[in-house]
């Protein structure tokens, strides 16, 4: 039987107008039909405001609240603030839901009452909404605090439905963090052995990928999980000193693979793959996947050189 649980919906949104139509009729699409959706306008410039009045007006369910420009974090944390449901589920303003999204994940946690967060898997797709045909292999039936430092299980903050006692508790995201302000938030759950964080096997949110990354990002990732780590030490210093290595190897292998992904230069790799080696040697024979983009990413490198040289 289902749940009557109302769940809050919240989108941050900065200058999102393109895709907003398509994420808000996602909601308004839901099976589950016990929600509100506040949309966050973070100051901005274009006529996002515009977009969600437009849906205010033909759905008494969405909400509209315009604030200054002062970052993702702060308006999500706003969002649950005014949120009224019982449970809290974040989109984000380019990303999709399947339409029993929010069914499946009411249900889930209205049937075990200790988990707190529940996430799904993931269906990744271009940035015209066109599948890539791939699903992400992110679940886990309960994520243990460490497992927060090796990758995001959850994939993308879209895929997040929190108890909005819980969010309370841990007090939001860290308004501080531009990168890894999610996984700071779950391993601030993780580490309480209070609330469980868990996955459901099944497929639905989609993911989109963009191709405009850039290699200040990576780096801005790089200095997101460096903060983590360090917020990590300060609650949990034996967790950290056991798992350091082989999880800054990790970030750094993600990093490298992103290099080629959205085919950054190549020296840029380089650097990335040249760490997580050195950060796993001990155990680099255990690591064959390591290897074996280290062997693509150098073998890209050479190539670019060779071209110059040629021309």
């Amino acid at each position: 039987m289902t749940s009557n649980l109302l769940v809050s919906v919240v989108i941050p949104a900065y200058n999102a107008a393109d895709y907003l139509p398509e994420v808000i009729q996602a909601v308004i699409d839901q099976s589950y039909k016990h929600w509100e959706l506040l949309v966050i306008d973070d100051g901005s410039k274009d006529n996002t405001a515009e977009v969600v009045n437009d849906f205010c007006q033909k759905d008494s369910r969405v909400r509209l609240i315009s604030k200054e420009n002062g970052g993702v974090s702060v308006a999500r944390n706003l969002g649950a603030q005014l949120a009224k449901g019982d449970l809290v589920a974040f989109l984000d303003s380019d990303d999709l839901w399947l339409k029993d999204k929010l069914l499946v994940h009411v249900n889930h946690m209205a049937k075990n009452p200790k988990v707190g967060v529940s996430f799904s898997r993931v269906e990744l797709i271009e940035s015209d909404g066109q599948t890539t045909n791939k699903l992400t292999d992110n679940i886990a039936q309960e994520v243990n605090p460490q497992d927060l430092f090796y990758s995001n299980p959850t994939v993308t903050t879209s895929n997040l439905v929190i108890r909005k006692s819980v969010f309370q508790d841990l007090n939001g995201f860290d308004e501080s963090m531009q990168y890894n302000e999610d996984i700071d938030l779950l391993f601030r759950l993780a580490i309480q052995n209070d609330w469980k964080l868990e996955g459901i096997d099944q497929v639905l949110v989609q993911y989109r990928l963009h191709a405009s990354g850039l290699s200040s990002t990576l780096k801005k990732m790089e200095d997101g999980w460096v903060k983590l780590m360090q917020k990590a030490r300060q609650v949990a210093p034996n967790l950290v000193e056991q798992h350091y290595s082989a999880a800054q190897s990790a970030q750094l292998q993600y990093l490298a693979r992103q290099t080629l992904r959205l085919d950054l230069p190549a020296l840029l790799g380089v650097s990335f793959v040249n760490r997580a080696l050195i950060s796993n040697w001990p155990n680099l024979y255990k690591n064959p996947k390591l290897v074996a983009l280290a062997i693509l990413i150098y073998f890209k490198f050479a190539t670019f050189n060779m071209f110059k040289l040629n021309i």
